[in-house]
């Protein structure tokens, strides 16, 4: 869109995202794609008075609109526009849940926002620079520690992906092909409540698990990161030990929680869900793929 269009309107779309290392303890992060999605529509104009923004879901959810707006709101500045426009989100990511749900908004918001503004701003921003919009824009107002990076990669370019938060590199991107399941329990609990000195505490050991990720070896890497992470923010690791009896490899508790997620096989899937479902958290299983599609490189 350049300055003399009188309106325009893009799409964007990014999956929510599942944990293998929490990056809050060492800025280093690692975590999956998961096809479960955020879709956002903005359009432009000089009609609109500035940037607004709406939430709105086929579910319960409600919510804050500061992150899309200071999505729409960075992108336009980005190529000097005004800053006028409309932003609005809908989810299957549960909020407050540890499975992404600001990562995959700031990613399909800022999608939408390059989308309305034509192929001329995309092949201006490239993927990564697009994911760096949307955490710069989490950690204006603050629903981030870190940013998030590890998980708005995963959330934007699917697949496994391992980053540094603090120098926004992309270590690795790894696509890998499984099932998901997810047990949400109705509580929540978000991310910028977390207890950061007490994850700090826990950093020597998921450094190791980065080093596993690192080696390929995710489903240890994320099990050793969900039982650090129970014991540093309080969760029962019940639905963990629970997994392993089941004969899953791979299990964490996701972001801070409460969320957990197991990559599993139809045998282990069955089994864990008996479980899982024995267990009383009054929440819910969603079962899922692994996403490993790059939404940004996908015409609208």
């Amino acid at each position: 869109m350049d300055k003399g269009m009188s309106s325009a309107k893009g799409y964007g779309k990014a999956s929510g995202a599942g944990t293998i290392i929490n990056a809050i303890a060492t800025y280093k992060g690692s975590a999956f794609g998961i096809e479960l999605w955020t879709y956002a529509e903005v359009e432009l104009g000089d009609d609109f008075r500035g940037i607004s923004g709406a939430i709105g879901d086929e579910s319960e959810q409600s919510g804050d609109t500061r992150l899309i707006e200071r999505c729409l709101e960075l992108v336009l500045s980005k190529f000097d526009l005004p800053l006028r426009g409309y932003v609005k989100t809908r989810s299957e990511v549960p909020l407050g849940s540890g499975l992404k749900s600001s990562s995959a908004a700031a990613n399909a918001a800022v999608v939408a926002t390059i989308d309305a503004l034509g192929e001329e701003a995309k092949a201006k921003i490239g993927a990564l620079d697009a994911i760096q919009i949307g955490v710069q824009a989490a950690l204006d107002v603050g629903v981030s520690i870190t940013g998030a990076f590890d998980d708005a990669c995963a959330s934007l370019l699917g697949g496994i992906v391992i980053t540094d938060n603090k120098k926004m590199e992309l270590v690795k991107r790894v696509e890998k092909q499984s099932e998901v399941l997810i047990l949400v329990p109705r509580t929540k609990a978000f991310t910028a409540d977390t207890d950061v000195k007490r994850s700090r505490l826990i950093a020597p050991w998921v450094n190791l698990a980065y080093e596993l990720a690192l080696a390929d070896k995710f489903e240890d890497a994320m099990t050793l990161n969900g039982f650090l992470y129970c014991s540093a923010l309080n969760f029962d690791p019940e639905p963990m030990l629970k997994a392993l009896e089941c004969g899953v490899k791979g299990v964490s508790l996701s972001g801070t929680g409460p969320s957990f997620v197991a990559l599993v096989n139809a045998e282990n899937e069955r089994r864990l869900r008996e479980a899982w479902s024995e267990l009383e958290s009054d929440g819910m299983l969603i079962k899922r793929r692994v996403n490993v599609i790059n939404q940004y490189t996908i015409k609208r």
